[in-house]
This record gives structure tokens, sequence and C-alpha cells, in this order.
């Protein structure tokens, strides 16, 4: 395991392509690895929201896993989340993830029930007790138990091998204490909500997780490395051109609006796994209407878009 404190930068959260049966397409997916890899990420997180980890079998993951990490054979970091609604199933798939050579696991809390703090507060223990690698906490309360600040907080500070957090709650009350616990304790924080991304930066955060980057990479990458150049006009100008993106993109479920951006991008990765309505069909393609139309606006062909952002 080669990720260690302190860790930053860009990281895309990557859609997962399927087949018409619903199974993971997984040469596509390697074309989805190679498109952001290409543009300039610095790592990928397989199997986590964006990734619509419930849907498919542990087997299923490893093989998504492996395919990614065989792809990028160690040239940029590969995290693999590791979410299920049992302790059980989560071990089995964190021993899958480290036998297929993943650099950190992300740890999302349990879904479908409800939970007290103390409860996610054991299960992350046991977690990271089972397993002597790098772990991050995913704080995903749209979907999974919500981690407060003080859980968060108390687990990056106990626990040796969870070495950082991506939040994904789009709290911006958590940016600033997380930041400030973070002085005394070496944990790496990681936005998981776009809209957040330069506020987070300018928080001291140490970069992003972000399900955008799985078809602008570019725009992502842009709004990081302008904060990190001092740029501040740049930086800011970027955000806003990321939050028209976000804007049309939640029209959508999350998943679905990545995915149509992808294929708009000439990703085609295959249908939805809710059989979309007439209504959300016609939001699907306004939204790859506003797409071309964006980047027909800035004199770019849509492949190319973000190439040289703003």
């Amino acid at each position: 395991m080669t990720m260690e404190f302190p860790h930053s930068g860009v990281f895309a959260a990557l859609a997962t392509p399927i087949h018409v049966d619903g199974r993971p397409d997984i040469e596509t997916f390697g074309r989805v690895v190679e498109f952001v890899a290409e543009r300039g990420v610095d790592g990928v997180v397989i199997g986590g929201g964006t990734g619509e980890y419930p849907h498919f079998s542990e087997e299923e993951r490893t093989a998504v896993l492996a395919r990614a990490v065989r792809l990028l054979r160690g040239e940029r970091t590969v995290i693999a989340s590791i979410g299920t609604s049992s302790i059980f199933s989560t071990l089995r798939l964190a021993h899958c993830a480290v036998d297929c050579g993943a650099d950190a696991l992300l740890i999302p809390m349990p879904h479908f029930f409800q939970y007290q703090q103390e409860d996610m507060i054991s299960f992350c223990e046991s977690v990271c007790a089972d397993i002597a690698v790098p772990c991050l906490l995913y704080n995903l309360p749209s979907f999974t138990g919500g981690v407060t600040v003080d859980t968060a907080i108390h687990l990056l500070s106990n626990i040796p091998n969870l070495i950082g957090m991506k939040d994904s709650s789009g709290d911006r009350g958590h940016l600033e204490p997380l930041a400030r616990a973070r002085v005394n304790g070496k944990f790496s924080l990681f936005v998981g909500d776009d809209s957040l991304l330069l506020d987070a930066l300018r928080a001291g955060w140490n970069g992003v997780i972000s399900g955008i980057a799985c078809f602008v990479p570019e725009l992502i990458r842009a709004v990081y490395d302008a904060h990190k150049s001092g740029d501040v006009e740049r930086s800011g100008r970027l955000q806003k051109m990321l939050d028209q993106v976000i804007e049309h993109v939640v029209s959508l479920p999350i998943p679905w609006g990545v995915r149509v951006g992808l294929a708009a991008r000439g990703v085609s990765n295959g249908p939805m796994h809710v059989s979309p309505s007439a209504n959300r069909l016609r939001q699907m393609q306004d939204l790859c209407s506003w797409l071309t139309t964006w980047a027909a606006d800035r004199g770019m062909k849509l492949r190319d878009v973000w190439t040289d952002v703003a």
C-alpha cells in the first residue's frame, strides 16, 4: 500500500457502465478509467455512490476494481469503496480489494437501516481493525447513516490506519471544524460535493473525490490547479463554470446525470438500472443538448470540452 498522509489532489469517482442485463460492462469501464487518467486526475475511486454500488454483487465489484488496477499499474492511486449493508460483506470486499492491489479503501457507513452514531463508530472501528491498510471514512448521508463532525473527528483522531475522509454531505458547516481538527491530526480531507470544491480548498482541505470528474475531469482539475497556483480570479471563474454544469446534472439522479455526461463525451455506458420515464428521457436529452450548446458557444467540439477551460 502506497497511499500515506498527506495525500492531496483530484480523484474521479467513476460510474459503472452496464450491459443490457445489468451486469458491469468491464470493457467500457476500462475506457472510463483511461478517459479520466488521460485528462490528468491523480487517482480514481471505484464502487462509490457514483458507481451505484448497491446494484452489484461482490464478485462483480471485485472484477471492476481489478480492471482499474490492471490499467493504471501504479501510475494513479486506486481507492476501492467497500460499502454494503453488513460488516461481513464489507470485510469480504475489503480483503478482495487488498488482494486486487487497491491503494486504499473508502468506507461508507452501512446502508438501508438507520443507525446511531455509536453504531457507526463501532462499525468503522471493526472494519479498520480487520485490515491493516490505509482507509478513508466516507460520509454519504443521502444514502447511508450520516456521520457528524464530532464522530468524524473522533474516528480520524483515534484509528491509526484511517488516514482521511470524503465528505459528501454538502454541508458547508463541516469545512472549517474538520480543517481545524486536522491541525493536530494526520489525516487528509476530500470534499465530495463539487459545488463546495473551491470553498473546501480555501478552508485548507486536501482535494476532491468528484463524480463530475468522471465526465469533465479537466474542469475539476482546472479549479484545483488555479487555486493551488494562487489565481483567485481564475479559480472563482472556473468554480462558477462548474456550478453551471452541476445545475444541469442534478436535474437527474446524480449517477444518471454523470452517465449521460459521459455518454455525451463519447463513452456510451448502457441503460439505467431504473427504467427512465418519458419525462426523464426528455431531461436526459436536454442535458445532452445543453452540453453540446455550451461547448459550441465556446467554439469547442464536445469531446474537446474543457481541454483549455476559460
